[in-house]
């Protein structure tokens, strides 16, 4: 099976990213066999599960970082969402990030992937259980930005570091916060 260009591109990525731990290593592992098995991996409609992009967005000085509370999974999580056909999850993190949060000034803190998540969604009564390969990128904003809730959310916040634990956020969001101090020293090299 001939491999699509956006694939391709996708899959060099995830060869090429040093996963953190070991259990986000088989992520990426899984996610390297989903994209490189299915054709629709980027397509919403593929009902087993699909690639999705994420933003995680902090201040420039790693102390907050910019978390929806998502209307259908009822938990604080990254800003992110669906691919919709195009294979630049980069584009896609960053275009979920701005139609999230109704920011404009976030910008990428840098090209590599951030982090790699697989997590299940839920049935609901419109779509089956299935599974989101989700590829997650690095951003900066400004904290004083006042962020707005799309109607995907309940709430848009910035919430500090400090207390993100506090408001209970999963295993993979504590990832996140793990990995920003590195992510701001390497923003101040």
């Amino acid at each position: 099976m001939e491999v699509s260009t956006g694939r391709r591109l996708l899959l060099a990525e995830l060869a090429a990213y040093v996963a953190a731990t070991p259990r986000e290593r088989e992520m990426v592992e899984r996610t390297i066999a989903f994209v490189a098995a299915h054709d629709d991996c980027f397509e919403r409609t593929f009902t087993i599960g699909h690639v999705t992009g994420s933003a995680w967005v902090v201040d420039p000085a790693g102390r907050a970082a910019l978390l929806t509370h998502h209307r259908k999974l009822g938990k604080w999580l990254q800003l992110g969402g669906h691919a919709d056909g195009d294979p630049d999850i980069r584009r896609v993190a960053a275009r979920e990030a701005a139609e999230e949060s109704g920011l404009s000034g976030i910008a990428l803190a840098r090209e590599a992937i951030y982090d790699v998540d697989v997590h299940e969604i839920p049935a609901r009564a419109d779509e089956a259980a299935h599974l989101h390969y989700d590829i997650r990128f690095a951003f900066f904003a400004d904290a004083s930005s006042a962020p707005a809730a799309s109607d995907e959310s309940h709430a848009v916040a910035w919430v500090p570091l400090a207390e993100i634990e506090r408001i209970g956020v999963d295993e993979s969001v504590r990832r996140l916060v793990a990995k920003t101090p590195e992510l701001v020293a390497l923003r101040n090299r």
